[in-house]
């Protein structure tokens, strides 16, 4: 048992769910790690010290989901915040050559496994009567079209309109749901396509108004706020954090690219 919040960080192995982790950690919370690479959820729980944990879960598992929070009211017995960070990408094949079971796949983790996680902690926050905050992770595919990118684009896009009717439904119980919505972050993964040719981080940069990629340590930033007492009437919301990308409408490069 515990006094500190406890947040649950899904996907928090690397990336930008592991900026969000520390970030959490630093600023007084209890964190679980929750990621489908286990030895890393417990390797970064271990660097976070040991009031943190690192906890083994396919999010789109109910049972898996059930034992992560079986587990967390034994060494916790509270659940303050969720950030549902974990998913997927998909890779930009034409739409005539995509697959069923791949659009299938790719919705079922980022979309469906929001929700079960979702319906876990709110089970919580109800039957504690504290409420608490849900962050998802939906992102310029869900705010603007992106073609080839379907399955990623809808599941971003459902992760939208979840937040609006969990925000709704969830709002006399003190749970206060809402979502972020990434641009184009300054990742290994995405320094390592550039290094490849496989993505071109020039015309990206043109295309953004403020000329950069964003640092995952950013998104945390904004993440934190919409969980934090600073966004206590804030609720079903939806929040960029995309250096201006999704508000830019003109032709050619952005203005100060």
């Amino acid at each position: 048992m515990t006094r500190r919040p406890v947040t649950i960080v899904t996907g928090a192995a690397e990336g930008i769910g592991w900026a969000t982790a520390q970030l959490f950690a630093a600023r007084g919370h209890a964190v679980v790690i929750a990621d489908i690479q286990a030895d890393k959820a417990r390797a970064r729980a271990r660097e976070l010290g040991p009031e943190h944990l690192g906890l083994a879960a396919d999010i789109r598992d109910e049972a898996q989901v059930a034992t992560l929070f079986e587990t967390l009211d034994t060494r916790y017995g509270r659940c303050d915040g969720l950030i549902n960070n974990a998913g997927v990408g998909d890779s930009p094949v034409p739409t005539v050559e995509q697959t069923a079971e791949h659009f299938r796949r790719v919705l079922d983790i980022n979309l469906t496994g929001a929700f079960v996680m979702s319906q876990a902690a709110a089970r919580r926050m109800q039957r504690d009567g504290r409420g608490g905050a849900i962050v998802n992770f939906s992102s310029i595919a869900g705010l603007a079209g992106l073609p080839l990118r379907n399955a990623y684009g809808a599941a971003k896009a459902g992760l939208i309109a979840l937040t609006r009717n969990l925000a709704c439904e969830w709002a006399g119980a003190g749970i206060r749901v809402n979502a972020v919505a990434p641009g184009y972050v300054d990742t290994p993964l995405v320094r390592d396509l550039a290094a490849r040719g496989l993505f071109d981080l020039a015309a990206v940069k043109a295309r953004c108004p403020m000329g950069r990629l964003i640092a995952p340590e950013e998104i945390a930033e904004a993440v934190w706020f919409l969980a934090s007492p600073a966004a206590s009437a804030i609720t079903g919301t939806t929040l960029a954090v995309d250096a201006g990308w999704t508000a830019y409408g003109a032709a050619g490069a952005a203005s100060g690219a």
